[in-house]
């Protein structure tokens, strides 16, 4: 079993950062749905409906944040998302959930009637 390592303050602020404009998150979200197998740059680019140098700035922000890794595959750069740093991440913003009191957050079915 893979042990996740939490990220500091400054890197978690990286990564949200990262995520924190309309274009990145959804090639975050595409990203995440490839799974380990990731895209090419180019059908990032086509499959977001973004030009090529927008793109490549959108990837480059997000790799700068931790929440992506690349590789060169032939021609192409292999984008995938480091599953590792999104661990890291959530285990930093959820590290003292419910400290002060019993909570049931492993659950997902626990206090989803009272949210209206």
């Amino acid at each position: 079993m893979e042990t996740t390592v939490a990220c500091s303050t400054p890197e978690a602020l990286d990564s949200l950062c990262a995520l924190s404009q309309e274009s990145r998150l959804d090639i975050f979200r595409l990203l995440v749905q490839q799974g380990p197998d990731g895209l090419a740059a180019g059908a990032i680019a086509r499959r977001c409906k973004l030009p090529a140098p927008t793109c490549s700035f959108h990837l480059k922000e997000l790799k700068k944040g931790g929440l992506l890794q690349c590789c060169r595959h032939g021609r192409s750069q292999i984008y995938t998302v480091n599953f590792r740093a999104i661990r890291a991440l959530l285990g930093y913003l959820t590290e003292h959930c419910c400290s002060e009191e019993e909570c049931d957050h492993e659950n997902p079915d626990s206090g989803e009637k009272d949210r209206v």
